[in-house]
């Protein structure tokens, strides 16, 4: 019983490795730079923090991107969401 022990410790922990290594490399994919992740705090509107608070940072940094990609401007449609969301909350 050792014995099967001693041979099969060695190959699931290599499996277990293996494993972890296809995780990390979907993580990596999915994940959002650093650099990002300080241009949205730093420059991010109050219906982008809104949104991060929502629906989580890849949909607040979608949002992000599509304002500044616009110019910057702030939407009608983002300030009745924001009005939309307070009420609810209150």
């Amino acid at each position: 019983m050792q014995a099967l022990a001693v041979v099969l410790f060695p190959v699931l922990l290599m499996l277990f490795a293996l494993a972890m290594e296809r995780f990390e490399v979907r993580l990596n994919r999915v994940g959002v730079r650093e650099q990002e992740v300080q241009e949205f705090l730093d420059a991010a509107s109050s219906s982008e923090v809104a949104t991060l608070a929502a629906e989580g940072f890849p949909h607040a940094l979608a949002r992000f991107k599509t304002r500044r990609r616009r110019g910057g401007e702030v939407a009608e449609d983002d300030i009745a969401m924001l009005d939309d969301r307070a009420r609810r909350a209150s």
